[in-house]
């Protein structure tokens, strides 16, 4: 052999040790080289270690490990047994929980691919944890099998909730022990809610990737929070601050001033004409009557809006079902999230406790009702996370990595922590001052009493917000609501 041709051997050699190092090669890299005519040519691969086919392992589609031939009924199981049954904490324990037992300990699908999936849920409306489930489903069984898993994970919750539900229907506040520890729960409700918006905060306005905080994001919360205490509807916020913000990342800094300019233009000559709204124009008014269509409605938009995480839920069913609709009271309604926190579910199984005292008092007391607007509101909160997780993941990744879905999610996200800001504050006035009712006239000892249980409720909240931000442990809210509820015995009854 030539030195010419040993040179060109050599050369050959030498790139195939380089291309080793590029995992993902793009084919608009490649190049063609043309070898010299004189090298031999043979359908026989040559026998030297370099040309061994280089075929790296891509971490974000390996499946090799997935288990095979998994039964639906197996899947169910297992979801039901291993996750659903364990579902404390809330959605970071639950998460936490799927990655350790599916990730780390079955090795199902890399840790890489694992946390990319998480990433695109965590852009999508609805409990990541059920979507999560639903898409390991749909790796082992398909389509059925990611419907099985993610009803596997939801119907111990979901049980539970209706079984506490019903108690809580036939028990009732009149009963002065009832009443006294649920009085204790409500402010320990309102420090979830509260410690929710910094945790939300965090995570919209802090690049998990460079670590950067969003100075735009951050000015949307706090304009959405005006927007809710100007009693501007939340679907009119939503909006606007979802194309400013896809126009502003988009470097149209003129037409994302003019979408803002126009809104509050046409709040101004709304107040002009008609007045400054009431309490009321911040709900669409999908459910004035908690009657079977209206509650399924009721959980398809409060599910379709929950962009990061069940608490973004909580303003959009409040101002349906409490503050339009009327039909359901606030203290109830902080009693229904309290419910929430001491069962293993996803959070946003409290609407499961509204559907159900909806159709009650729709149904003038009928249980057929109560079961049946707890069962439409619960599919309708569900519903649109079955719908995005069975599309397929590859399909819902190109949505999320579209940059003007990608934008448009983010400003909806950062407007939502302002309007949970205003609903929380709203729910911690509600939890704390308690007044007489009306026509109720009362002594000097009994204002007393009162400003004395209202000092207590205070105190309570004070003492879970500081908990809630002080310790880290998946049992900590349930923990909270168990000592609130014992805690009431001795000091509102």
């Amino acid at each position: 052999m030539s030195k010419t041709e040993v040179d060109t051997v050599a050369n050959k050699h030498d790139d195939r040790i380089s291309e080793k190092h590029i995992p993902y090669p793009s084919p608009s890299d490649t190049t063609t080289v043309d070898f010299p005519s004189s090298l031999p040519t043979t359908t026989t691969p040559p026998s030297d270690p370099f040309d061994t086919p280089l075929t790296p392992l891509n971490e974000f589609e390996d499946s090799t490990n997935l288990p095979q031939n998994l039964t639906l009924f197996q899947i169910f199981t297992l979801f039901f047994l291993h996750f659903g049954l364990h579902a404390w904490g809330g959605s970071v324990a639950q998460i936490a929980l799927l990655k350790t037992e599916l990730v780390q300990k079955r090795r199902w699908i890399t840790v890489t691919r694992f946390n990319r999936v998480y990433a695109v849920y965590q852009m999508l409306p609805g409990p990541e944890a059920a979507e999560i489930c639903m898409f390991f489903g749909c790796l082992v069984g398909g389509r059925w099998g990611g419907i099985v898993a993610g009803l596997g994970f939801i119907l111990p919750g979901f049980m539970a909730m209706v079984l506490l539900s019903y108690v809580y229907t036939i028990v009732g506040l009149d009963n002065v022990y009832f009443n006294a520890s649920f009085r204790a729960l409500q402010p320990v409700v309102a420090a979830m809610v509260l410690r929710a918006v910094f945790q939300i905060g965090q995570h919209v306005f802090i690049s998990s990737k460079t670590k950067t905080f969003n100075k735009v994001l951050f000015i949307l919360a706090i304009l959405g929070a005006l927007q809710s205490a100007l009693r501007i509807n939340y679907f009119i916020t939503l909006g606007v601050f979802g194309i400013f913000y896809n126009f502003y990342t988009r470097g149209w800094r003129w037409a994302a001033g003019a979408v803002m300019f126009l809104n509050y233009t046409g709040y101004i000559l709304y107040v002009i004409f008609k007045g400054v709204p009431s309490p009321t124009s911040l709900a669409l008014g999908i459910a004035t009557v908690p009657d079977m269509p209206h509650l399924l409605a009721l959980g398809l938009v409060a599910g379709s809006l929950s962009f990061g995480g069940a608490y973004t839920s909580i303003p959009f069913i409040q101002a349906e079902a409490v503050i339009l609709g009327g039909w359901l009271a606030k203290q109830t309604f902080l009693d229904g999230i309290a419910l929430g926190n001491i069962i293993p579910a996803p959070l946003v199984i409290f609407s499961t406790f509204v559907g159900f005292q909806g159709g009650h008092t729709y149904g003038e007391g009928s249980l057929g009702y109560a079961f049946g607007g707890c069962a439409l509101i619960t599919l309708g909160m569900f519903l649109p996370c079955f719908i995005f997780t069975i599309m397929g993941h590859s399909l819902l990744e190109r949505i999320c990595r579209n940059e003007t879905m990608a934008s448009f999610f983010d400003g909806i996200t950062g407007s939502v922590v302002g309007i949970i800001a205003i609903t929380a504050l709203d729910i911690l006035k509600a939890s704390v001052v308690h007044l007489p009712k009306p026509g109720v006239v009362l002594d000097g000892e009994e204002w007393l009493l009162l400003a004395a249980q209202n000092t207590l409720s205070a105190v309570i909240f004070v003492l879970a917000f500081m908990a809630l931000n002080s310790f880290r442990h998946q049992y900590l809210s349930v923990l909270l609501v168990l000592v609130a509820a014992i805690a009431g015995q001795f000091l509102f009854v």
